[in-house]
């Protein structure tokens, strides 16, 4: 069967309704790229490189209010001190694998040089899940003209999923994972949100993938469908970014960071000490212009956030699995081979 998108597949999960692509690029301004990096010579290479930017102005010259929720703490995202302390985003945010964030770090900072930065100093945030088991991570095969390549790529619209840009070599529930995204639009006092979601997902076991509470992943032996490996690894992680156009405050942007743990735990993740599960929300609703001495700023009251919360919940969720049904099967380093998600048993079993 063709890979598709869990609602192609009709398969809804929540209650709200959509934005127009089912994505994080739904909430306005927000752009995502990738650049995919898969050869066999001369060393294996099973990776790359994902960048989502903030809004249409360059995150430094107007930033965003955020917030993070480190879930698990066994994984990196740069510069978490200086946004916990400001609570400002204040660059594009990029996604790679382990050991090459160091490099996506400061091709993110040259390139805000490059384009007219004169701030003195930048602490840029990129993140990681591990993708050695079918990439040669120690090879590094990333170049700064592959994270040059992302920022190129992005745009608006529709987000390519699953095998691409920092997932391409990610595993989830021990079928192949990667990079997936969803959206949800809400309304408070007759005002129009929207909340988008991606995240890199690259954690979990198999027994405890669950879609609407069915247990999807017990339904499906090993023997139809075989995990990556003779015995799971310790260690797994998922990074998960948020975005709204609301008008939030760091404070709040924390709270829905947090909130994407419930729709990590209703897939059926979040439960290994190795794990890095890493949060980050940001809110485009009110501009920080640099250079203003002080700001007039909106505020959605703290009583009318349940809404959001959901929006969170569901689209971290479906983007979850948006990333399974997308995924293709791969082999990769040392011939190893994590396969697809069996999108026809998938149709039966939630059947």
């Amino acid at each position: 069967m063709t890979r598709a998108r869990l609602r192609d597949l009709g398969i809804v999960v929540g209650d709200l309704p959509t934005g127009r692509h089912n994505a994080i690029t739904d909430v306005g301004g927000v752009r995502v790229g990738h650049v995919t990096r898969i050869h066999d010579t001369p060393r294996t290479a099973r990776t790359g490189v994902t960048v989502i930017v903030p809004r249409d102005e360059a995150a430094w010259a107007n930033n965003c209010a955020a917030g993070y929720h480190s879930f698990n703490g066994n994984g990196e995202m740069t510069g978490m001190a200086w946004l916990d302390e400001s609570g400002m985003l204040v660059s594009t945010i990029g996604l790679t694998n382990t050991h090459q964030v160091g490099l996506v770090r400061d091709v993110l900072v040259a390139d805000a040089v490059e384009n007219g930065y004169e701030g003195g100093w930048l602490l840029p945030v990129v993140a990681e899940t591990y993708d050695g088991w079918l990439n040669d991570i120690d090879a590094f095969h990333l170049t700064a003209d592959d994270v040059r390549a992302a920022l190129a790529d992005a745009s608006g619209g529709a987000v390519a999923e699953g095998n691409v840009g920092g997932g391409t070599g990610m595993n989830c529930h021990e079928f192949k994972g990667g990079i997936g995204t969803a959206s949800r639009v809400i309304t408070i006092q007759d005002e129009a949100y929207t909340v988008g979601v991606l995240v890199q997902a690259n954690y979990g076991k198999r027994d405890r993938l669950r879609i609407h509470g069915v247990p999807v992943g017990q339904k499906i032996p090993y023997a139809h469908t075989p995990a990556p490996w003779p015995t799971p690894p310790p260690r797994s992680s998922i990074i998960v970014i948020v975005a709204t156009d609301a008008p939030l405050l760091p404070v709040q942007c924390k709270r829905l960071a947090r909130r994407a743990t419930i729709g990590l735990a209703r897939v059926g993740g979040g439960e290994q000490n190795g794990s890095g599960d890493i949060f980050l929300a940001f809110a485009t609703g009110n501009d920080f212009r640099a250079g203003e001495a002080a700001y007039r700023l909106k505020m959605v009251s703290h009583l009318q956030m349940d809404s959001l919360f959901t929006a969170t919940v569901e689209a971290t969720e479906e983007a979850i699995l948006n990333a399974l049904t997308a995924a293709e099967t791969m082999t990769g380093f040392m011939g190893r081979t994590s396969h697809a998600l069996p999108l026809d048993a998938l149709q039966r079993i939630m059947a």
